[in-house]
């Protein structure tokens, strides 16, 4: 999943919060009913980590640390691309889920 979404963006991702020149608003592909697909992954990879580590402080560490990235920077990163890309942008949100398919 992370492959695919580094792959449906191309030269549109970045590390920071940035619209670049000629960016364009992915909406097909693993972006067709997910609007993170990135995030999806790692929340999957801190799940899967908290389950099968058998510390629980190593476990939970994942959860807490990508958590607070996730929440501290979802909602910037729609902020941005609302400016961006106005009612496109409100539209795909109307119809794909934040990190999973029509949830959350």
């Amino acid at each position: 999943m992370f492959q695919l979404t580094h792959r449906a963006l191309g030269r549109n991702w970045s590390i920071s919060l940035d619209v670049r020149e000629g960016h364009q608003l992915v909406t097909d592909g693993i972006y067709r009913r997910i609007r993170h697909p990135m995030y999806s992954a790692f929340w999957l990879w801190t799940i899967a980590q908290a389950l099968l580590l058998p510390n629980w402080v190593a476990g939970g560490a994942g959860l807490v640390g990508f958590g607070t990235l996730f929440f501290g920077r979802v909602a910037r990163e729609e902020q941005m691309m609302l400016e961006t890309f106005g009612d496109s942008y409100r539209a795909y949100m109307a119809r794909t889920g934040r990190i999973f398919p029509l949830l959350f």
